[in-house]
């Protein structure tokens, strides 16, 4: 089912806000440090839910070929590491799910919602700037959506 987001997202060709996030393991993960490659970052509500796990375990059936395209994934939301640690661990996710409990980073990516994240994702491209963006993320096909897109670019 499509949500019907209407917010505002970044502008594509802008630069991707830089962010500094523990991930389920503590490890701080920064999209600085993914320079030379394009990067998924993906916001979600909550841990553990039908939807986010839906699409938590669509990406991690397409793990492999997000990376042979070489494309880093980032899930973020406001639960904890350690949240992330056991939904990450409960699924056998295979990419870093980074934990915001201020939301600032999430403000700062436009996902904020009422009461939790909007389910909204960016494709950033090896320099840093947002490529695509996604709003009204269908967890069951978002995936494929996203590894369509990262073979156009690629092309």
């Amino acid at each position: 089912m499509r949500s019907l987001y209407n917010g505002t997202m970044l502008t594509i060709n802008t630069k991707a806000p830089d962010f500094s996030l523990a991930d389920q393991d503590g490890t701080v993960q920064t999209l600085s440090g993914s320079r030379g490659t394009h990067v998924l970052v993906y916001f979600y509500p909550k841990d553990d839910t039908p939807g986010c796990t839906k699409e938590a375990c669509v990406i991690r059936d397409m793990y492999t070929e997000f990376e042979r395209m070489g494309v880093r994934v980032f899930g973020i939301s406001a639960d904890t590491a350690l949240s992330h640690k056991q939904f990450a661990e409960k699924y056998s996710l295979p990419f870093r799910l980074l934990a915001d409990p201020t939301k600032a980073t999430i403000a700062a990516y436009e996902a904020s919602g009422p009461m939790f994240s909007k389910r909204i994702s960016y494709l950033i491209d090896p320099e840093g700037t947002v490529v695509k963006a996604y709003a009204d993320v269908d967890p069951t096909s978002h995936g494929g959506e996203i590894l369509k897109d990262v073979y156009a670019l690629k092309k």
